[in-house]
């Protein structure tokens, strides 16, 4: 993997202006149409190993809503680097679902990816705090045997739960804490733009899942944490 510096305009802006149910609990809501194969590859050839940075996303539908993977590639051929991206992705899925079903270990363990990137619902509660870092755990250890790093992706409550949101963004940096990987901060640069500005267009039309300029956000988020570190 090249050492990539990105010097994203669009970052600085942001931060000067501003089992099956997703493992938390009761406000996850119907789940966008997903993609007919959860398995998504991106890159241009089907040797990963001819690219710059390869990443595997793993998630639901705050991953594959406006094709977040897609964007954080887009992202990186803007600024010259070529990073293909895969996903394994399903609909209220939380890292518990993902790790019974058995397709990401055979993933991680083909050894092509760079970066992990692991996403589930917002986990404030005590059962979603558990998950994240339980199988978190799991999967950063076959990450790290595997030459990969394990990222997490902090998501955001729905807007009926913005009151939970200070734990969400909590379980998520302890998790990255506790387990010593990655982290991607897209729920706590969300809140700082929500309590800057009163603008939550980030959210989409059901006020939980994200806007195209929610997902783009956090795209710019993704690429900044992974690769400027």
């Amino acid at each position: 993997m090249k050492n990539y510096k990105f010097a994203i305009a669009a970052l600085a802006i942001l931060f000067c202006v501003s089992i099956t149910s997703c493992a938390d609990d009761s406000e996850e809501l119907p789940s966008p149409t997903q993609p007919s194969n959860p398995i998504i590859d991106y890159s241009d050839d089907s040797n990963l190993n001819l690219t710059d940075a390869n990443i595997l996303f793993i998630g639901n539908s705050l991953t594959y809503s406006n094709d977040l993977p897609g964007l954080v590639r887009q992202l990186g051929k803007e600024n010259g680097a070529d990073i293909g991206v895969k996903s394994v992705t399903r609909g209220n899925y939380a890292l518990i679902d993902h790790w019974n079903d058995g397709v990401i270990q055979k993933e991680i363990a083909a050894g092509q990816f760079d970066f992990v990137v692991v996403q589930q619902g917002p986990s404030s509660q005590a059962f979603g705090r558990e998950v994240l870092i339980e199988y978190g755990k799991l999967i950063n250890d076959l990450c790290e045997k595997h030459g990969a790093k394990m990222a997490y992706y902090m998501v955001w409550p729905s807007q009926t739960y913005y009151h939970t949101f200070d734990g969400v963004i909590k379980n998520h940096e302890d998790a990255a804490a506790i387990n010593k990987t990655l982290l991607c901060p897209v729920g706590r640069v969300w809140k700082q733009h929500f309590d800057t500005t009163g603008d939550f267009s980030y959210y989409g039309a059901d006020g939980f899942h994200p806007s195209l300029k929610g997902s783009q956000v956090a795209a710019v988020v993704i690429v900044e944490s992974l690769f400027n570190q």
